[in-house]
């Protein structure tokens, strides 16, 4: 693998900026460990003393050193009234101890007239002052020219002093920001063919994708000579996010044989990653995420599948083992025959010969899809479906009739009691369970009547509920999808119930979650 590229996060600092993502000071120490172990060059934590958060998180840090990351504290250049040496700020990014320090300077005649006021010529000297005293305290310093691009597309000669001048007074790395994310590729492209002409020192980009644009102007700033890459992971960020680590990373690195991480196999952990970070930011991860989402590589189409099962790279561009993902076929009424027999393979029945029951199954898809069923995030109910048409489902239990009541107290608080008859090897079982809704008082009560059976039930636990309106025009008296996800510490597993009753819905999605995991569950 050739030519190195450092890839710099800022997913602590930038990332955090992102509405509705806040991390805890543990959050943040979980996440630098994840990065420093799949081999990030360069992790941004924040601003020393900005915030009691950060103020603690660069106090813990000082006794820690990683593997192979460095920690960078990020500030700005001198305020413009201020001597260097006064500084606060200049003076805390010193005191960080950290391995390397960033700051920002204004690259755009504009900002620096209109935002922060001062003249040209004082920014300029903002900008020299402030490298050359860091440099002289701290082992590495890189410069951010914020706004560079749209700095340089009002006033390109200015913009290129203000890189001129953090190279003259030492900066190691010089970074070119598209801090309003609004550039295409091919203006990119020629504003650095003329910047590597004048700027010797190696150059950095960071992108915000305002324009949809920041991934691949970060790939192209790369082919133009660029060796460090700011982002963050899964893109998270101001306004539309920042340049998503997670698409960059494979790109480089697959695609144009770049050394982005430590070793060649680390990019295998970068699903595992990008997930363990969406669950610590409290996001949902994005399933049509390239490279790592869970759709990422699905197949539903009949012609995809049948594609894929003779020649995976013809609807692959890269094996999704490469990046830490997964191969998925989904099921549903586009699914052709092929599809059935691939995905019944993954639950160990052979369907290759049996084109009787391969289209039995498919007939009852695209039956149970027209009316509102969808399988392709219900795998348990499809295996189960496929076991009974292949007479191998196990039912443990046949329901006689179940019962609900809701009842509101004088306080106000609500509360459902369920009834369930059931028999299990001819023998009636009739339980009843509380809970804090219907849903919930028949979960409990089914399992009431069915553990002295089966044990091994205290192991499956309910993990999500939802409930869609199909046709929201109709009301309450519209068909609803339940889907429910279940898990027993270990794995997890999806179901789903359609009906006019939400009731009866959740009791489909519950029954089968239940047959499901007690076929699971060791």
């Amino acid at each position: 693998m050739s030519d190195k590229i450092y890839i710099y996060d800022t997913t602590l600092r930038d990332g955090t900026q992102g509405e509705s993502i806040s991390l805890s000071v543990r959050d943040k120490l979980q996440i630098i460990e994840k990065l420093d172990d799949i081999g990030i060059d360069y992790i941004e934590v924040g601003f020393p003393a900005s915030n009691p958060k950060d103020e603690e998180l660069f106090e813990t840090l000082k006794a820690r050193k990683y593997n192979h990351s460095k920690i960078v504290a990020f500030g700005r250049t001198k305020y413009k009234n201020v001597a260097v040496q006064d500084d606060e700020n200049i003076r805390l990014l010193i005191d960080s101890k950290a391995d390397s320090v960033c700051i920002f300077g204004k690259s755009s005649s504009f900002h620096v007239e209109k935002v922060i006021e001062t003249t040209l010529a004082h920014n300029l000297e903002m900008i020299f002052d402030s490298v050359q005293y860091l440099k002289k305290n701290v082992k590495e310093v890189i410069f951010d020219g914020e706004h560079f691009f749209d700095g340089f597309r009002q006033n390109s000669e200015y913009a290129m002093k203000t890189l001129k001048t953090a190279a003259d007074a030492g900066a190691d790395f010089i970074v070119l920001c598209d801090t309003n994310g609004g550039f295409l590729p091919t203006e990119i492209e020629n504003i650095i063919a003329k910047i590597r002409k004048e700027i010797k020192v190696p150059l950095g980009i960071h992108f915000h994708n305002d324009g949809g644009c920041a991934v691949a102007n970060s790939i192209i700033s790369v082919e133009c000579g660029a060796i460090m890459v700011q982002g963050t992971i899964n893109g998270y960020g101001e306004r539309s996010g920042n340049a998503d680590l997670c698409q960059i990373i494979p790109n480089l690195q697959i695609k144009l044989d770049k050394q982005c991480l430590k070793d060649s196999d680390s990019i295998k952990n970068l699903t595992s990653l990008s997930r363990f970070v969406a669950e610590l930011a409290n996001q949902i991860p994005l399933s049509h995420q390239p490279f790592v989402g869970v759709s990422a590589f699905a197949h539903k189409g009949g012609m995809h599948v049948s594609g894929i099962s003779k020649f995976t790279t013809a609807f692959e561009h890269i094996p999704p083992e490469s990046v830490g993902n997964k191969r998925r076929i989904l099921i549903s009424e586009l699914s052709g025959k092929k599809s059935i027999v691939i995905k019944a393979k993954e639950f160990g029945i052979d369907l290759e010969n049996n084109s009787k029951k391969v289209g039995e199954i498919l007939e009852k898809i695209q039956m149970l899809e027209h009316k509102g069923y969808q399988f392709e995030a219900a795998d348990a109910s499809f295996e189960l479906l496929v076991k009974d048409v292949a007479g191998e489902k196990k039912n443990y239990f046949t329901l006689e009739s179940f019962r609900v009541l809701n009842e509101k107290k004088e306080n106000g608080e609500m509360l459902s009691e369920a009834t369930v008859k059931i028999l299990i090897n001819k023998e009636r079982i009739i339980e009843t369970g509380e809970g804090v809704g219907p849903v919930n008082a028949l979960d409990m009560a089914l399992r009431k009547a069915l553990t002295r059976f089966y044990p091994k039930l205290k192991k499956i636990k309910l993990t999500d509920f939802k409930v869609r309106v199909l046709n929201e025009k109709k009301g309450t008296g519209d068909v609803v999808r339940v889907l429910i996800e279940s898990s027993d510490g270990e794995n997890s597993w999806g179901t789903i119930g359609v009906s006019e009753n939400i009731i009866e819905a959740s009791w489909q999605a519950l029954q089968d979650s239940i047959i499901y995991g007690l076929n699971e569950v060791s």
